[in-house]
C-alpha cells in the first residue's frame, strides 16, 4: 500500500499539540508507536522527534478511512488530518506532554509500511547494545535516543553563538594533515597520488589553530571531528568532537573567565541550571594528593590521607618497606560503610586489584568492637592510631593500600568513587572545577625518555623553566583542565610562542634539531614571522552532552557511534576493499 501526500502538507509537529489547539484542523505526519483496536474505536499513538500524540479513528465518522486504519502496525509511516478535540476526563494521560487532547482522524494516507523491527522501538524495553547499535536507525527514533541529540544541537548552537558574540570566527582546518606522532596513534590516509605517502586525520587541529593565531585573527572557534587509534571505553570514541577554540594576546585567567561565561551561559540557556562562577580552582598536586586523580568528583568527601609518617614506623613489615622504597601508605575513611558484610569488603579488596594495587588492608570502625585485617601485625594502639589519623567515626570502613605513590592514588581514586556509589552518597548536582599547575613532562617508560603531559607547545610556568634541561620532573605547564563531576571536560593551555623556547623544549622531549624539524618545521617557520602570545582550550562536546544528559555511555549521545573494538556494528566498517583500490594505492596486504 502507498498512499502519497499530495493536498497534504504538515501543520504542526506531534508534540507540540496542546489545549490551545482545541477545533483545529492538523495534519500530522509520523511513525506509529502503538494501535489498539478497540472494534469500533482504534487508537494510535503517532510519534515525531517533539513527542507522541495520539489519533482516533471512529467507524461512525468515516468508515473507509476507519477500514484503512485496521491495517496499521507498530513502524507504519503515516500522514493524517483531522480534528483536535479534548480527551474525556477519565481518559487523560499525564504522563504525557500532549495528554489532555486526541486527534480525530479524517483522512489518512499509509505513506510506508514496515516489517515488525528486530528491535523494540521503546524506551522501556531493554534491548542488548550490539543489536540497538546493528539496527542504530531504528534505535535513534526512541525518544531517549532522540532527546539526546536534540540536546547535542542545543550546545553546540549555543557554542557557535556564544563565541560568536565574544568576537570568535568559526574557521575550518584540514582533515587531511601531516602525521606528527606524539601523542595517540594517527589513524592513516594512504595518498594515491604520492605513493609510500601518507596524510593523517587530525587529533586534534591544534597545530593549525596556533597557525591562524600567527596569522593574525586573534579568536578562532570550530567545531570539529578529531581521531585517535586508541583504546577505547565507555567515554571514548576513535572520532570525536571538540568545541576548539584559541585566543591571542592573553593569559590564562583570560581564558579561564570566558570559559566560565560560557558553561555558565550554556547550562542556564540548555537546561536551566544557574551555575555560580569563578569555579574552584585546584593545583594538580591538590586533587592527587587529596582524591588520586586530576579530574576529582569533588561533591562528596572521603579525601584520601596519607598516613606514610606513621607506617615508616609501624610493626607491619609490608608498610614499613613500601615507604623505605620510596612508596606511599594512603586510605580512605567510608561513612557508613562500617555495615558492609565480609563478601562486600572482599569485593572491594577485588576492585582494588583492578586497577592496579596488590591489595587492601582494612577496619571497620564498630561502635563496640574494631574489626581489621591488620590485628595480627599491627598492635591495638596502632590501630587506634590510624584510626586517629583518619579522623573516622564509629560506623565507619577504612580502606589502606601501600605501593608506589601512582599506584596508589589510582587505586584508592577509583575505590573512593565506587563506594560513594555504593552508599548512594553522590549528590545528583553539577560542580565544576578547574585543575591546574600540571607537571610539563611525564616519564614514559615504554619510550625511557620523558614526553609532553599534553603537547610539546605548552607553554612552562615562568620561573620552572631554567629547570627544563637539569630538573624536567620538577617543570610544572601552563595547563588547565575544567572537570564536571569527575570527568574532565575540557583543556587547554598557554602555548610557546618564542621560537628558541620551544627549541629548548623539543630538545628537553628527546627530539633533534632535524627531528623536531622535520615533525613541525612549518609551525617553527611561521615563530620566525611574529607570533602574538596566545592560549587556547577544547571541550570533549560529545563528553559534556553526556554528562548534561546523564548518560553513562558516550555512545548514547553519537548518531552513529563505533564500538569497542572501533568497528560499526551497522556498516561493517571497517571493511575490505577491492584488489583494484589497493593496486591504486600501491599497497599488498600481507596474509597474516
Amino acid at each position: 500500500m502507498s498512499d502519497t501526500m499530495k493536498g497534504l502538507k504538515r501543520t504542526i509537529m506531534n508534540g507540540h499539540i496542546a489545549e490551545k489547539n482545541i477545533g483545529d484542523t492538523v495534519v500530522l505526519t509520523g511513525w506509529v508507536a502503538k494501535a489498539r483496536n478497540l472494534g469500533s474505536l482504534i487508537f494510535v499513538d503517532l510519534r515525531d522527534r517533539t513527542g507522541i500524540v495520539q489519533l482516533v479513528f471512529d467507524s461512525t465518522v468515516d468508515e473507509d478511512v476507519f477500514n484503512k486504519a485496521e491495517k496499521i502496525r507498530n513502524e507504519y509511516v503515516l500522514c493524517v488530518k483531522g480534528v483536535v478535540r479534548p480527551r474525556e476526563k477519565e481518559a487523560i494521560n499525564t504522563k504525557m506532554a500532549t495528554g489532555m487532547v486526541e486527534v480525530y482522524v479524517n483522512d489518512l494516507r499509509i505513506l510506508s509500511e514496515a516489517e515488525t523491527p528486530p528491535i523494540h522501538v521503546d524506551d522501556k524495553a531493554v534491548t542488548g547494545e550490539v543489536n540497538r547499535l546493528k539496527y542504530r536507525y531504528l534505535d535513534l527514533r526512541k525518544p531517549s535516543i532522540q532527546k539526546n541529540l536534540i540536546l547535542r544541537h542545543e550546545v553546540a548552537r549555543y557554542a557557535r553563538n556564544f563565541f560568536a558574540d565574544n568576537g570568535f570566527l568559526e574557521i575550518e582546518t584540514p582533515m587531511l594533515s601531516k602525521s606528527t606522532p606524539e601523542g595517540a596513534r594517527d589513524y592513516l590516509v594512504p595518498s594515491r597520488i604520492h605513493h609510500g605517502k601518507f596524510y593523517a586525520l587530525p587529533q586534534s587541529p591544534q597545530l593549525y589553530k596556533q597557525l591562524l593565531m600567527v596569522a593574525g585573527f586573534d579568536r578562532y572557534i570550530q567545531i570539529v571531528k578529531c581521531f585517535r587509534d586508541e583504546d577505547l571505553r565507555a567515554d571514548r570514541q576513535p572520532e570525536f568532537t571538540q568545541i576548539d577554540l584559541e585566543m591571542s594576546f592573553v593569559d590564562m585567567d583570560d581564558v579561564v573567565s570566558i570559559n566560565e561565561e560560557f558553561l555558565k551561559g550554556l547550562f542556564k540557556k540548555v537546561m536551566d541550571v544557574d551555575v555560580e562562577i569563578p569555579f574552584r580552582r585546584m593545583s594538580y598536586k591538590e586533587a592527587m594528593d587529596k582524591y588520586g586523580t586530576d579530574k576529582p568528583d569533588t561533591r562528596f568527601g572521603m579525601e584520601l590521607k596519607d598516613i606514610s609518617s606513621f607506617a615508616e614506623n609501624c610493626s607491619f613489615g609490608i608498610f614499613k618497606d613500601t615507604v623505605k622504597n620510596g612508596g606511599c601508605v594512603k586510605l580512605i575513611s567510608a561513612s557508613g560503610a562500617g555495615s558492609f558484610s565480609r563478601k562486600e569488603i572482599d569485593k572491594l579488596v577485588e576492585f582494588v586489584k583492578f586497577h592496579g594495587g596488590k591489595g587492601m588492608a582494612w577496619i571497620i570502625n564498630g561502635e563496640n568492637e574494631t574489626r581489621s585485617s591488620l590485628g595480627k601485625v599491627l598492635t591495638e594502639e596502632e590501630i587506634k592510631e590510624i584510626i586517629r589519623l583518619a579522623e573516622s567515626n564509629v560506623g565507619d570502613l577504612i580502606c589502606i593500600v601501600s605501593d608506589k605513590a601512582d599506584v596508589v592514588n589510582t587505586a584508592l581514586g577509583a575505590l573512593r568513587c565506587h563506594i560513594a556509589e555504593k552508599l548512594d552518597i553522590i549528590p545528583d548536582n553539577f560542580e565544576f572545577l578547574w585543575v591546574t599547575d600540571f607537571p610539563l613532562f611525564e616519564y614514559s617508560e615504554e619510550e625511557d625518555r620523558y614526553v609532553a603531559k599534553h603537547h610539546p607547545f605548552t607553554m612552562p610556568v615562568d620561573e620552572d623553566i631554567d629547570m627544563l634541561e637539569t630538573k624536567p620532573e620538577r617543570v610544572r605547564a601552563k595547563a588547565y583542565d575544567i572537570v564536571l563531576n569527575g570527568y574532565e571536560i575540557g583543556g587547554g593551555s598557554i602555548r610557546i610562542y618564542d621560537n628558541e623556547l620551544q627549541k629548548r623544549m623539543f630538545k628537553a622531549l628527546g627530539f633533534s634539531e632535524e627531528e623536531a624539524y622535520e615533525r613541525f618545521g612549518f609551525l617553527l617557520d611561521a615563530f620566525r614571522y611574529g607570533t602574538p602570545p596566545h592560549g587556547g582550550m577544547a571541550y570533549g562536546l560529545d563528553r559534556l552532552v553526556m554528562i548534561m544528559a546523564n548518560c553513562d555511555n558516550i555512545r548514547d549521545v553519537i548518531a552513529f557511534p563505533k564500538v569497542q573494538n572501533a568497528s560499526c556494528l551497522m556498516t561493517g566498517a571497517p571493511g575490505m576493499v577491492e584488489e583494484k583500490q589497493l593496486k591504486e594505492l600501491n599497497i599488498k596486504i600481507e596474509e597474516e
